[in-house]
């Protein structure tokens, strides 16, 4: 099997985004356009390929720490379900106390367990290392997913320990590699090849970045700034065979939205909402097969964690939210786009294929509707 541990992915680093081809979208994004413009986050991907047939491996893990691997301050934070045909680890613990402890990880749907125990494991082992006594301590890591059955051997359990913690060490601030990476390797958005995609925006200021694992929509949804590419470009569409419900929305997607704006856990599940609307603008009905499951967290606040005494704490009124809730539906609708733009065309399990979203094919159409960028 060939794993490959990565936050840099030189194809995927020099593949254009959906700005370069001409995709116009509101709002200014951060110098990196990713997550990462959040100071201090940092985001890595373990990535599976090999094999083919019904042994052909297409997957991985994605991990995004809101302070640094470095680092193990808890932050505020936040998560919401838009439609819960899915799974996320850990949000029962996050809702009650409000607090994110650890990284975010996104992996297939059948390896949700292996990476939770995993990073657990790999906690446990650093904390000795280091001399640190966690016999008292106790981990509830968040842990969500896509199913990526179509390309992957999902039922062949490919992500072991290793894989989990490649991606917890591999993370890295700076660009972050999109498409057929970590934990969106085998994914596929609105019938084209899927995966992860990220963007942020300046509100005043503070910064909100996204990223997403986008393994969601039917082609004929799709919206491109506001144009519906779904309709235009058809052909090649994937569960064409042997999918009963070929027409229904049956995808997830997730979601990690991230800000230095120093917001409390009730303000940061009001953000987490309204990645809802970023998704809506590409088209998605977040439909009865979809997971569409979110998380949002503020890495402002160095004291969210304090364990005794008073903690002293900031927080942006909620009437000055709006500037984040407008570039939390923004970053995600880029970030979406950003997914399928930057990944490329696919063959995994028995053969099947999920085609790139063709980039000539998208600037036509948007031209055609008068709404490609010069």
């Amino acid at each position: 099997m060939r794993t490959i541990p990565m936050l840099f992915a030189a194809a995927a680093l020099l593949a254009a985004r959906a700005r370069q081809l001409g995709v116009p979208f509101d709002g200014a994004p951060g110098p990196l356009n990713a997550i990462t413009d959040v100071a201090g986050l940092e985001v890595g991907h373990s990535t599976l390929i090999s094999g083919d047939g019904q042994q052909a491996v297409r997957t991985g893990v994605t991990a995004i720490w809101p302070r640094g691997k470095r680092s193990g301050a808890p932050v505020f934070g936040g998560w919401f379900s838009l439609n819960g045909n899915g799974e996320m680890t850990g949000t029962t613990w996050l809702e009650e106390s409000g607090l994110l402890d650890g990284p975010v990880m996104i992996t297939n749907t059948h390896s949700v367990g292996t990476v939770r125990d995993s990073y657990i494991k790999w906690r446990v082992a650093r904390a000795r290392k280091a001399g640190i006594d966690l016999s008292d301590e106790w981990s509830l890591p968040v842990v969500a997913e896509t199913w990526d059955g179509f390309l992957n051997d999902i039922n062949g359990f490919h992500v072991r320990e290793g894989d989990a913690v490649a991606a917890l060490e591999a993370a890295e601030g700076g660009p972050v590699a999109e498409g057929n990476v970590g934990g969106g390797t085998g994914m596929v958005c609105y019938g084209f090849k899927g995966g992860i995609g990220t963007s942020s925006r300046k509100a005043g200021a503070y910064t909100v970045g996204v990223l997403v694992q986008c393994n969601c929509g039917r082609r004929a949804q799709l919206r491109i700034a506001g144009v519906p590419v779904g309709q235009e470009i058809t052909g090649n569409e994937p569960y064409a065979l042997n999918f009963p419900h070929v027409g229904d929305d049956v995808g997830s997607i997730i979601i990690v939205v991230a800000t230095d704006a120093p917001l409390l856990p009730h303000q940061m599940k009001r953000l987490a909402r309204r990645a809802s609307l970023g998704l809506a603008r590409t088209g998605s009905i977040s439909g009865n097969g979809s997971g569409d499951i979110f998380i949002a967290f503020s890495t402002a606040n160095p004291d969210a964690g304090r364990t005794s005494g008073l903690a002293t704490l900031t927080m942006l009124p909620n009437d000055e939210m709006n500037k984040l809730f407008e570039a939390t539906a923004q970053a995600t609708e880029e970030a979406i786009v950003n997914a399928m733009v930057g990944a490329e065309t696919m063959t995994g399990f028995e053969g099947h294929t999920v085609v790139a979203l063709p980039h000539d094919r998208l600037q036509e159409v948007l031209k055609k509707y008068n709404r490609l960028a010069p």
